[in-house]
């Protein structure tokens, strides 16, 4: 504090209730990559498909 910061703001302080020991990295900030959703085309082909593996499953439940 007083090497760095007293030579440019000679009134500056520290609150020591405010202070905390270590330090939180905001992952997603730093770390996140946008990715678009998938065309509504192929999500509704992927559903479709899987509606009829599971009609297919409870079939052979039921017989």
């Amino acid at each position: 504090m007083a090497r760095e910061v007293l030579p440019h703001v000679p009134d500056a302080w520290v609150d020591f209730d405010k202070t905390k020991v270590g330090y939180e990295i905001p992952i997603n900030r730093h770390f996140y990559v946008y990715k678009p959703p998938r065309p509504l085309d192929e999500i509704e082909a992927d559903i479709t498909g899987l509606e009829g593996e599971i009609a297919g499953l409870l079939e052979g439940l039921v017989k």
